[in-house]
C-alpha cells in the first residue's frame, strides 16, 4: 500500500482534459474543484439541475457522457451503482468516444466484484482503469478534503494523483482492481458501527442522569475517542458544526450508509466472515433508511435508537 498526502502535490501541474460524468451532491463539487485547479473540466449528468448547477462553476455542459469524455486525458465517474457504471461503459458509447489510454477513474461507491468486472472492461476497451472510492462526504467534496482509496495497477495510481490532489488531501493505493472498494466498505462498517455505538451511549447516558455534555467531554479524551462522536456527534451541542445542530440535514445521508453496509453485508456473507456487529448494523441502517431516517444525516439514527428505548425520539 503507498500513501500520498495530495497538498503535498503541485496543483499547478500540467493542466489535463477532464471528462466528469455524475455531477451529483458529491460529483458537481469534485469537478468545480477541478476547475479551480486549471483543468479542462467537460461534464454530464442524467439531471438537468445538475448540470446547470456544475456550469455555473466552470464545468463545461456536455450533451451526453460520450460527448463529456471525448478528448479526455482522464475520466472520473461517481454514479450510485456498479449497475450505472457497468451500464455507462456498455451503452452510452464512453470508451469508444474517448481516445485510446485514457484514464478511467471511478469514484462511485460499488461492489467489489462490479469494480473488478469494471477494470477489465476498460482494460479490454485500451483504456487505463482505477477504482478511486472516496471518504469525507459532501463538505470533503465542497472543500476538497476527500480521502481516495485506490485500486488499480500501480501506473494509474501515479498517473492519478496530480488529478486527485485537486479534490482531496489524501490518497490511498490500496492494491489491485476492486481494493480501493474494500477499503472504503471496511471504513464505512467501522463508521457505521461506531456511529450505532455512540449514539446508544448517548441514550444510555441520558438515561442514567448524565448530561450530553459531561459525556462528551469524557468519551472524546478517553478510550471512546472516535469521529462519530468528535467530528459527526450526534446530539445538539458539543459539535457545533455537526448535523445534530441542524435537525439532521446531510452531511451523509443515511441511505448512503444503508448502501455502503450492505455492499459491507454482501461481503461479509460471501466470504463467510464472522462479523456480527457488521451485519446488524446494516440491518439498523436499512430500517432507519427507509423511513425517517431516508433525508437525514446518518447520525439521525440516535432518534430511532430513542424512540426503541421509549425515550421520545427527535427530542435529543
Amino acid at each position: 500500500m503507498t500513501e500520498t498526502n495530495a497538498t503535498s502535490a503541485t496543483n499547478a501541474r500540467e493542466s489535463k482534459a477532464v471528462g466528469f460524468v455524475g455531477l451529483g451532491n458529491m460529483g458537481g463539487p469534485m469537478a468545480a474543484n477541478l476547475v479551480k485547479a486549471g483543468h479542462r473540466v467537460s461534464g454530464f449528468d442524467l439531471v438537468p439541475e445538475a448540470l446547470r448547477a456544475a456550469e455555473g462553476k466552470g464545468v463545461r455542459p456536455a450533451a451526453s457522457a460520450a460527448e463529456a469524455v471525448a478528448g479526455a486525458d482522464v475520466v472520473f465517474t461517481m454514479l450510485p451503482t456498479g449497475r450505472d457504471v457497468l451500464g455507462l461503459y456498455a451503452d452510452e458509447g464512453v470508451l469508444a468516444a474517448a481516445p485510446p489510454g485514457t484514464l478511467f477513474v471511478d469514484c462511485s461507491t460499488i461492489d467489489v466484484a462490479d469494480a473488478r468486472a469494471a477494470h477489465e472492461v476498460v482494460r479490454e476497451a485500451g483504456h487505463r482503469p482505477l477504482d478511486a472510492p472516496v471518504s469525507g462526504g459532501v463538505f470533503g467534496a465542497e472543500a476538497a478534503t476527500l480521502t481516495f482509496m485506490a485500486g488499480g495497477e500501480a501506473a494509474e495510481f501515479a498517473a492519478a494523483e496530480p488529478v486527485l490532489a485537486a479534490m482531496g488531501r489524501r490518497a490511498v493505493h490500496c492494491g489491485p482492481a476492486g481494493a480501493g472498494q474494500a477499503a472504503k466498505i471496511c471504513n464505512n462498517m467501522i463508521l457505521g458501527i461506531s456511529m450505532i455505538a455512540v449514539s446508544e451511549a448517548f441514550v444510555l447516558g441520558e438515561s442514567l442522569g448524565l448530561s450530553r455534555e459531561a459525556l462528551f467531554d469524557v468519551a472524546s479524551t478517553s478510550s471512546g475517542q472516535c469521529w462519530a462522536l468528535t467530528v459527526n456527534c450526534p446530539v445538539p451541542g458539543p459539535v457545533p458544526a455537526s448535523p445534530a445542530n441542524n435537525d439532521y440535514r446531510p452531511g451523509f445521508a443515511a441511505p448512503l450508509m444503508a448502501k455502503d453496509l450492505g455492499l459491507a453485508a454482501g461481503a461479509i456473507r460471501a466470504g463467510g466472515v464472522d462479523a456480527a456487529l457488521g451485519l446488524r448494523a446494516a440491518e439498523l441502517y436499512a430500517a432507519f433508511a427507509e423511513g425517517r431516517g431516508a433525508e437525514e444525516d446518518f447520525s439521525g439514527i440516535i432518534r430511532a435508537i430513542q424512540e426503541r428505548s421509549g425515550k421520545g425520539g427527535g427530542s435529543v
